[in-house]
């Protein structure tokens, strides 16, 4: 995982009101040769963003400059599919630190979480209010409280509480890997141990 700490992001959004948005479409099949994270953000949404002749697609919000910032906000059910990692990898490497949704494949939750990128979960409704505000206004922005579970509309004061593994809240809050947290508890495990081996 990144050791990117996560706490409060406050940033405009970019707007992609598809539903059943899968893994494949996210980073298609023939980019995942590769082995390091960096680079995939180059073909997020590659077979939307460019044409078959490599141009870009005009027309795709991603190619669009009046929309920006670090929150992705998707359709319902993102990330379904296979549960290829290199989907979050090109999310995170494109710039994007919080996804919103109203539902999220459970596999892509995971990777997402286990790689530094926040999944926000809000209701139908707010997420349909959420893509209108922005198309409507591409300078809407929103605020993402991690510690108080918070996901706030800006402009109008809508705000929701949004549910995360506690496990991962922590990390993301402490920029902690799995590795790094067991070694954050050594001395736990350890005394553990040796409680286990005495009681024998």
């Amino acid at each position: 995982m990144p050791k990117v700490k996560f706490d409060i992001l406050e940033s405009t959004c970019v707007p992609l009101p598809f539903e059943n948005v899968d893994t494949d479409q996210i980073i298609p099949a023939r980019f995942l040769s590769a082995t390091s994270r960096q680079g995939f953000g180059d073909n997020l949404f590659r077979d939307w963003r460019y044409t078959k002749s490599s141009e870009k697609n005009s027309a795709f919000v991603l190619n669009n400059p009046k929309y920006s910032g670090k929150v992705l906000v998707a359709g319902k059910n993102f990330g379904s599919g296979s549960s290829r990692e290199h989907a979050v990898w090109a999310i995170f490497d494109y710039g994007f630190r919080a996804v919103v949704s109203s539902f999220f494949a459970d596999i892509f939750m995971n990777n997402a979480l286990n790689n530094g990128l926040l999944p926000v979960v809000i209701s139908d409704d707010l997420l349909k209010k959420l893509q209108d505000l922005i198309q409507k206004s591409p300078d809407t922005k929103v605020r993402i409280d991690l510690e108080k579970q918070t996901f706030t509309i800006l402009s109008t004061g809508d705000s929701v509480k949004f549910w995360i593994n506690p496990y991962k809240k922590d990390c993301l809050l402490k920029r902690l890997d799995d590795i790094d947290f067991l070694l954050s508890i050594k001395s736990s495990i350890i005394n553990y141990e040796n409680n286990k081996n005495l009681a024998r």
